[in-house]
C-alpha cells in the first residue's frame, strides 16, 4: 500500500469507525483494526501513526484488553482517546483509578495551547468525556497538558517519543475543537501530506471485489436507495454482467416509488444493469399480519427479503454472492461486534442465521452516509440520486407504529408524500439530513364537517446529522408546518391529527417506530 496510513487500533469502542472517518476528513487513509493484530503485522503496513480506541473495560482489570509495550518504541506517533490514554498510562508505569467523579457529556477543560495536538485550538473548550476510571498519575517522561475541574490529566503528551493521549473524545461531534484535534494529529505529529481521497477507496474496493468475486454470479439486494445504488454501481463497474440486482418492492415503499426505481434502473434507464422487479407486497403483508413488536418487523422484512433473494438466485442460477449496501451506522446499531442493540437493520442484524449463499459482500460496510455519497459521486451517479433521502430498508414497516397493514401503508405515502413536497416547495430540503411522515398507533376523536371523527394521527418527523449517528430536530418554520397539517388533514382519509417530533438521538432514533 502506497498511500499514507493510519491505523486505528480498537479496543472495543462504539466511535471505532468514527475515529477513522475524521482521519479520512483530512484526506488521510485510515483502517480500523483489531488490538489482537501482531506487532509484526503493524510495522509491516509501516503506519503514519497508530490511534488507541476507547473501549468498555478498566485497564487494571487482567482480563482486559492490551498490548504489547514494544509498539511504544517502533518511533510511530501514538494517540490514545479514553481506554486508550488509560491504557498508554498503564503500560508506561502511570497509575490508573477508579475515579472519584465519572465524568459524562460536556466538560470544560484547560488545556497547554504549547501542544503540537491543541495548536489553534482555545485554551478553555468544551469536550465530550464519558469514562469511570481516570489516569491518576502520567507515566515517568509525560507531561500533563489539560485537565477538568474532577480530572487531572484530561490529556497527556511524550512529545520527544510522539506519545499523545487525551482521556476526552475528540473525534464526536460533541468536543468543540475535536476536528483540529484530530487533524493536528494526523498532520503535525504524523508528519502527513493528506494525499487520500474517495476516488482511493473507490479503486481500491473494486480491485478487491474482482480478486473476492472472480467469475463468481452476484446478486446485489437493490432498493433503490442511495446505499444500496451506490453499492450496485460499484459492483458494476468491478464484475460487470455477472451481476443481477433485484429490487423486490414489498409494499412498503414510499409513494411511487416503485415506478421510480424501475425507471432508474431497469430496461431503458441509465445503468446497464440485469435488473429484475419482484413484487411481493402481498407476501410481506401475510408475514407482518399481526405483529407490533418493531424489532420483530424488522427481522421478518430482513428474513422475507433473503428468502425472495434466494428464490430469484435459483431462477438465475449457481449464484455465489450477495450484496448489500450496508453502511456503518447500520452495523452499530444493530449490535453487532460490541455494542448493543438498538435495531436490527434487515441487512444485518436482521438477516436469519442460515442464507443459501457463499459469502454476503458490503463493499460500504465502513463507511458514514457522507462518505457513501462522495463514493457515489466518483463513481459518476448523478447528484440528484446520490443526494436523495436516505429510506430504510425495512421501508414502512418501520414508520407505522403497530401492526402493518394495506390501509396503513396507503396513509403513511400520502402523507408523507405531502411533507416532502411541501419542504421542497418551501426551499428547505438542502440542509436537512432526513426528513418523513410516520403513523402513530393513537387514534383519538376529532371533528370534521360537523361531524365525529375517529381517526389516526401522523407524526412528522426532520433531523440534521452529518453521520446519521446523532441528529438534531430540524428547526422547520411553523408557517410550513400549519400548510403541511391543513393539507395532510383534508387530503389524506384516516388521518385528523398531526404532530411533530422533536427528539434527537440520542435519546432517541432517527426513524420513528
Amino acid at each position: 500500500m502506497n498511500q499514507e496510513l493510519i491505523i486505528v487500533l480498537d479496543f472495543g469502542g462504539q466511535y471505532n469507525q468514527l475515529i477513522a472517518r475524521r482521519v479520512r476528513e483530512c484526506n488521510v487513509y485510515a483502517e480500523v483494526k483489531p488490538y489482537t493484530m501482531a506487532l509484526e503485522e503493524i510495522e509491516k503496513l509501516n503506519p503514519k501513526g497508530i490511534i488507541f480506541t476507547g473501549g468498555p473495560n478498566s485497564v487494571y482489570d487482567e482480563t482486559s484488553p492490551h498490548y504489547d509495550k514494544k509498539i511504544f518504541e517502533l518511533g510511530i506517533p501514538i494517540l490514545g482517546i479514553c481506554y486508550g490514554s488509560q491504557l498508554m498510562a498503564y503500560t508506561l508505569g502511570g497509575e490508573v483509578k477508579t475515579a472519584p467523579v465519572s465524568e459524562y457529556g460536556h466538560t470544560e477543560i484547560t488545556l497547554d495551547k504549547s501542544s503540537a495536538l491543541f495548536s489553534g485550538v482555545e485554551e478553555k473548550t468544551s469536550v465530550w468525556m464519558s469514562h469511570t476510571d481516570y489516569i491518576a498519575n502520567a507515566p515517568t517522561g509525560f507531561k500533563i497538558t489539560a485537565h477538568s475541574s474532577v480530572c487531572p490529566v484530561a490529556a497527556m503528551e511524550d512529545a520527544s517519543r510522539k506519545l499523545y493521549a487525551t482521556q476526552f473524545h475528540p473525534e464526536v461531534m460533541h468536543t468543540e475543537r475535536g476536528k483540529e484535534m484530530i487533524s493536528n494529529f494526523v498532520y503535525k505529529v504524523c508528519g502527513c501530506k493528506g494525499d487520500w481521497t474517495m476516488d482511493s477507496f473507490v479503486e481500491t474496493k473494486i480491485r478487491e471485489i474482482r480478486e473476492t468475486v472472480g467469475n463468481g454470479k452476484v446478486l446485489c439486494a437493490l432498493s433503490g436507495g442511495v446505499d444500496s445504488s451506490v453499492a450496485a454501481v460499484l459492483m458494476s463497474k468491478a464484475v460487470g454482467k455477472n451481476l443481477t440486482c433485484v429490487f423486490v418492492d414489498h409494499g412498503l415503499l414510499r409513494k411511487n416509488e416503485g415506478d421510480e426505481v424501475e425507471a432508474v434502473f431497469g430496461e431503458g434507464g441509465s445503468y446497464e444493469l440485469n435488473f429484475i422487479r419482484v413484487n411481493a407486497q402481498e407476501r410481506f403483508y401475510e408475514k407482518l399480519a399481526g405483529v407490533t413488536e418493531p424489532e420483530k418487523k424488522r427481522k421478518i422484512i430482513g428474513e422475507e427479503f433473503i428468502r425472495v433473494f434466494e428464490e430469484e438466485a435459483k431462477k438465475i442460477g449457481a449464484v455465489d454472492f450477495l450484496v448489500q449496501g450496508t453502511i456503518y451506522p447500520d452495523v452499530i446499531e444493530s449490535g453487532l461486534g460490541k455494542s448493543a442493540v438498538i435495531k436490527s437493520h434487515h441487512n444485518v442484524g436482521g438477516l436469519p442465521d442460515c442464507v443459501d449463499f457463499k459469502e454476503i459482500i458490503e463493499p460500504l460496510r465502513m463507511l458514514f452516509k457522507d462518505e457513501v455519497r462522495k463514493a457515489g459521486l466518483e463513481l459518476g451517479l448523478p447528484e440528484y440520486l446520490v443526494n436523495r433521502q436516505p429510506f430504510p430498508g425495512p421501508g414502512l414497516g418501520v414508520r407505522i407504529v403497530g401492526e402493518v397493514t394495506a390501509e396503513k401503508v396507503r396513509i403513511v405515502q400520502d402523507a408523507d408524500y405531502i411533507f416532502r413536497k411541501e419542504l421542497e416547495k418551501a426551499g428547505l430540503t438542502k440542509g436537512l439530513g432526513q426528513y418523513f411522515a410516520a403513523l402513530s398507533n393513537m387514534r383519538s376523536v376529532g371533528v370534521m364537517g360537523d361531524f365525529r371523527t375517529y381517526d389516526y394521527a401522523v407524526v412528522l418527523r426532520s433531523v440534521n446529522t452529518s453521520d446519521f449517528m446523532t441528529a438534531e430536530c430540524s428547526n422547520i418554520p411553523f408557517e410550513v408546518l400549519q400548510i403541511c397539517m391543513n393539507r395532510i388533514i383534508n387530503e389524506v382519509k384516516g388521518v385528523n391529527r398531526v404532530m411533530f417530533d422533536l427528539t434527537s438521538k440520542p435519546p432517541g432514533t432517527i426513524e420513528l417506530e
